[in-house]
């Protein structure tokens, strides 16, 4: 999971590379030339993102299922200086929402629901008129209409009211961002309401029907779902970088485990879990994976085709990358800020590949200050591009300078720098509401109210319902 996003969600990359189908002993792959070359170009990559400081955590590469490189890096706690190992457990974000798909997938093998039986034949009371409408397909697919739920002041929220059955019944009076089935927009909160549904078909808690169905019957003796008792030794901690550039632990917005995210597993864990769900029929019956569009499409991926599978937050992220036709597996753990493991797992790829990864840079936010302090504005304008290579993909960039912004002008309390940043904002984003209404916030603590005003008629030109626009612009004009 995220702060606004974690983002992180199932995503394909598909590719052209050789590939020898034959199974191989784990010996005899050892003395593979390929394989030897290419286990040898792996810790470079990761030393890479080492030298630059933002890596640490466990990678782990694997042919047929026998590892072949497998290193931990780093430090799991700066405050006992406790090294990361191979069996350390991370929190896997939005690895969770495949065990919750498995489930409902489970439960529609059994007859006891169908994908196409409506979210309200389980769970009632939704305010918006278009509920009504979402199937269980929709809530799958990020096609619901449902946003998140973290809300502003969600971590201020005692525990009971962050679990699964508080967030729904909250969720019950939100707004469809779309009708059902007309976009796809990634929800969290699709997949806690999902959940929901499979304790309502089940008549069992969510966490004991992952734990029954999945954990035990795979033997994932590494894999916690929610109660992480006598761990603590053992558990990696987050951290992360905040816009100027200090660390700080991720431990006052990490979330309680919940269906979208917040599982601990080791790398070795997450393996055998990806590779039952897409080569076995223990988890779900092979007529089950025939009428699948998921399984179907991975029949259609081209030879040295990968699928992959990802979570993140600030803090953690974690990634997956399975070569379907070669039974090769990348995974790869990280205690500090998302997209660092998907970046490492995609570097190895290339070079799998046989390309040539592009030279790591620092993540987007941190690229950007270090650049912009150096070398200014105009500088940043000009190389925008180049300097926010390193960003989740699924972000919008604009997210970049407003973040950055902002720090500058509470953190920092540096008006003048955070108006630059800002205003950049607007010119390369001009068709973004919040662009405009982030530059309209600092003009107006700068004390020019005309000209912010006018950035938040701007901002209310693009996206008339635009709150915090419309509150500011009624006290500027009183």
């Amino acid at each position: 999971m995220k702060n606004v996003f974690f983002i992180s969600l199932l995503f394909s990359v598909l590719i052209a590379a050789c590939s020898d189908k034959k199974k191989q002993s784990n010996s005899a792959q050892l003395k593979d030339p390929k394989l030897m070359a290419f286990e040898a170009q792996i810790e470079p990559i990761v030393n890479s993102y080492i030298d630059l400081g933002i890596f640490s955590g466990v990678v782990l590469v694997a042919k047929d299922g026998n590892p072949i490189f497998h290193e931990a890096y780093g430090i799991m706690n700066r405050n006992t200086n406790q090294k990361v190992a191979k069996n350390t457990l991370f929190d896997i974000g939005s690895m969770n929402k495949t065990f919750t798909s498995i489930v409902i997938k489970q439960l529609a093998m059994e007859g006891k629901l169908s994908l196409t039986d409506h979210l309200t034949d389980y769970i009632p009371g939704f305010t918006d008129p278009r509920a009504k409408e979402i199937t269980i397909s929709h809530l799958l697919e990020h096609q619901s209409g449902f946003g998140d739920y973290h809300h502003s002041g969600y971590f201020d929220l005692p525990l009971s009211d962050r679990k699964l059955g508080a967030i729904i019944e909250r969720a019950k009076d939100n707004s469809l961002d779309f009708d059902p089935g007309t976009e796809q927009s990634y929800s969290n909160l699709g997949y806690v309401i999902l959940g929901g549904v499979i304790e309502a078909v089940s008549g069992n808690s969510y966490f004991d029907n992952v734990q029954k169905r999945i954990v035990d019957r795979l033997k994932l003796n590494e894999t916690y779902l929610n109660d992480f008792r006598g761990l603590e030794d053992r558990i990696a901690i987050g951290y992360y970088y905040t816009p100027l550039g200090f660390i700080e632990e991720s431990i006052p917005i990490q979330d309680v485990p919940n269906p979208d995210g917040g599982f601990l597993s080791t790398t070795e864990n997450i393996m055998r879990f990806y590779r039952s769900y897409y080569y076995e029929d223990i988890l779900l019956s092979d007529k089950t994976k025939e009428t699948d569009p998921f399984f179907n499409y991975l029949k259609e991926i081209p030879e040295g085709g990968a699928i992959g599978a990802a979570g993140g937050f600030e803090g953690f992220n974690s990634s997956l990358l399975q070569v379907i036709n070669d039974d090769l597996t990348i995974i790869v753990f990280a205690n500090m800020d998302e997209p660092v493991a998907e970046r490492i797992a995609s570097d190895i790829l290339s070079t799998y590949r046989g390309e040539n990864p592009d030279k790591p840079q620092l993540p987007a936010v941190q690229n950007i200050r270090v650049h912009f302090e150096k070398h200014g504005i105009d500088y940043i304008k000009e190389h925008f591009d180049e300097l926010t290579v390193n960003f989740h993909p699924t972000d919008p960039k604009d997210l970049i300078l407003n973040t950055l912004g902002y720090a500058y002008l509470y953190s920092k309390q540096d008006t003048d720098g955070a108006l630059s940043l800002f205003k950049l904002n607007t010119d390369l984003f001009p068709d973004i509401a919040n662009c405009w209404d982030s530059y309209g916030e600092a003009l107006r603590k700068k004390g020019d109210d005309s000209a912010a005003i006018k950035a938040y008629g701007k901002a209310l030109e693009i996206r008339p319902d635009l709150e915090s626009a419309i509150t500011a612009l009624n006290e500027l004009k009183k």
